[in-house]
C-alpha cells in the first residue's frame, strides 16, 4: 500500500511541475516554426512574433517633432441627411394586441 501511495505521489509531482514546463518549452517552440513558416509563406522573412521569441525587435518610430502631426488616410467625407440612391424600405402596418 505505501509503495502504491509512493508511486501516486510521484507521478502527480511529475504532472504537477514537470509535464508543464516541458509543454511550455515545445509549444513555443511550434509556435516559432509556424509563425515563420507563414512570415515566408505571405511576405518577407520576418515573423509577427520575431520581437516576442527573442529576434531582433522592431525599432520605434520616432515621435513627430514640433507638435505636427501625420495623417496617413483622411476618410471621404459624406453629405449630410439621407442618401440620394436610399428609395425607403417596406414598412408593414400592426396592430398592438393587448
Amino acid at each position: 500500500m505505501v509503495k502504491f501511495l509512493l508511486i501516486l505521489l510521484i507521478i502527480s509531482l511529475v504532472f504537477r511541475f514537470v509535464l508543464p514546463v516541458i509543454l511550455r518549452l515545445l509549444v513555443g517552440r511550434f509556435v516559432q516554426k509556424q509563425a515563420r513558416r507563414y512570415g515566408q509563406q505571405f511576405g518577407g522573412g520576418a515573423s509577427p512574433f520575431e520581437g516576442a521569441f527573442g529576434g531582433r525587435p522592431a525599432a520605434p518610430t520616432p515621435p513627430p517633432a514640433g507638435g505636427n502631426v501625420r495623417v496617413d488616410f483622411v476618410p471621404p467625407k459624406q453629405d449630410k441627411g439621407t442618401p440620394r440612391d436610399f428609395k425607403g424600405g417596406e414598412y408593414v402596418d400592426f396592430e398592438e394586441v393587448k
